[in-house]
């Protein structure tokens, strides 16, 4: 087959053209991901905005009925004898130990790395009597 002969007319013409082509084909789409990311981003905030939106929503209307209940001066009464261990004549305080919020999740810690390692522990035994098996098997069949 023979090679066509392409004019210099359309040599110069794809030399001129060419480059300016590509550099439109990579500006549209370094835009087109940039954009895209700027709208996942806008995306992303915009659903932890409207999480914290209803969480602010809620956590307002549980201090309206905190504002109700603290109108009723029994209510703040019961509510200073629990939480500041306030009295009344006669009365006696009896402090039980409570975990914190931090112990319990130090607790939680500990125990999920005991299973952790019990899994672990399990995981090799099992690998070793299997391993055992197999060489017991080998020796077995080159005698």
């Amino acid at each position: 087959m023979a090679k066509k002969k392409v004019p210099k007319k359309a040599k110069r013409r794809l030399v001129v053209f060419g480059p300016i082509a590509i550099f439109i084909i990579v500006y549209c789409a370094f835009t087109l991901v940039t954009t895209t990311m700027d709208l996942y981003k806008l995306q992303n905030e915009e659903t932890n905005l409207s999480n914290k939106l209803n969480e602010l929503k809620t956590n307002a209307s549980d201090l309206k009925t905190e504002i109700t209940k603290l109108q009723n001066k029994d209510y703040v009464a019961r509510y200073a004898r629990e939480n500041y261990l306030y009295t009344k004549n006669g009365e006696y305080v009896i402090k039980t130990e409570e975990k914190t919020k931090k112990e319990k999740k130090e607790t939680k810690k500990d125990e999920t790395y005991i299973i952790y390692a019990c899994a672990t522990a399990t995981g090799l035994i099992t690998f070793f009597i299997i391993f055992k098996h197999i060489r017991r098997k080998k020796k077995k069949n080159s005698k």
